[in-house]
């Protein structure tokens, strides 16, 4: 059976460029069905931003990108901004320490004011490095995940996570850190999670699961909050990596083809966990228009 017409279709975390495919991914995911994308930003140069404005300049182009997919595909857009916690690494190497620490605060700081001003709705990605960094430089990556639990909680957003995978240990920790700023453990998102995570062991702290075909069958009687994603790279040096952008659509209506109450669980990651940790109330795909 086909989707039904008044179900939004969710990609919860992907990224455009403007020298990758862009707008055209972006249509080939609405032609598959997709209604919603949430964009995260990222460095659009080789060169990691070693100033506030290379990031104002980031996230502009971030905007930039929703704005015109919205315009030419009907696709509904939700940017995500933040400086990336990786990019704390190299510009240490660059600026020193304490230079690069200051950086990302005040980038925290500017990604805040985009949330307030809704241009964005969420920080992200926030975090620590997927690799193991020095002794030196935890403190300071620390700092800064500190930070923009705060922000996110002075500007009362969620926070979009990045990190290695994480153990049950870790999914505590970053519900103590949420609850130190005063951030609801449901207002943080451990992106790009590769296995099913209990409700016991994400101690309220909400996973955005990679869209495998084995990892859906599995997540999706799951009474949530959860999200799926593909973490779209649009990077023409690896052609769909992580996902490709139309899988989330691909994966619902194979979901849709195993009847109604099949279709039903869909609600849970396209429209409950949406309201639940982003208060987005989504409209149904024909009224979303671009």
């Amino acid at each position: 059976m086909p989707l039904p017409r008044d179900l939004p279709i969710v990609d919860h975390h992907c990224h455009l460029s403007p020298s990758g495919e862009g707008v055209t991914a972006a249509r080939r995911f609405r032609a598959l069905g997709g209604t919603h994308l949430f964009l995260a930003t990222q460095n659009y140069t080789p060169k990691v931003p070693r100033s506030l404005d290379d990031y104002r300049a980031q996230f502009e182009t971030t905007e930039q990108l929703a704005r015109r997919v919205r315009e030419e595909t009907g696709v509904v857009v939700f940017p995500v901004v933040a400086p990336y916690p990786i990019d704390l690494v190299h510009a240490a190497a660059e600026i020193g320490g304490a230079a690069a620490t200051d950086l990302q605060v005040r980038a925290l700081d500017l990604a805040g004011t985009w949330v307030r001003e809704k241009r964005a709705v969420a920080l992200g990605e926030v975090g620590r490095p997927h690799f193991p960094i020095s002794d030196d430089l935890a403190p300071l990556v620390d700092r800064a995940l500190r930070h923009a639990f705060s922000v996110a909680h002075d500007v009362d957003c969620p926070l979009v996570i990045h990190s290695g995978e994480l153990d049950e240990e870790g999914f505590r920790e970053l519900a103590g850190l949420a609850r130190a700023a005063g951030v609801p453990a449901e207002r943080v998102v451990k992106h790009y999670a590769r296995e099913r995570v209990s409700a016991t062991e994400r101690a309220g702290v909400v996973p955005s699961y990679l869209a495998r075909r084995e990892l859906v069958r599995e997540v999706r009687e799951d009474p949530g909050p959860w999200f799926l994603e593909t973490d779209f790279l649009d990077d023409p040096a690896r052609p769909g990596a992580v996902l490709d952008l139309g899988t989330v659509p691909r994966r619902a209506l194979a979901i849709a083809e195993q009847g109604p109450e099949a279709t039903a669980r869909l609600v849970v990651p396209f429209v409950e966990s949406v309201a639940r940790v982003y208060g987005l109330e989504l409209r149904p795909p024909e009224a979303s228009g671009p």
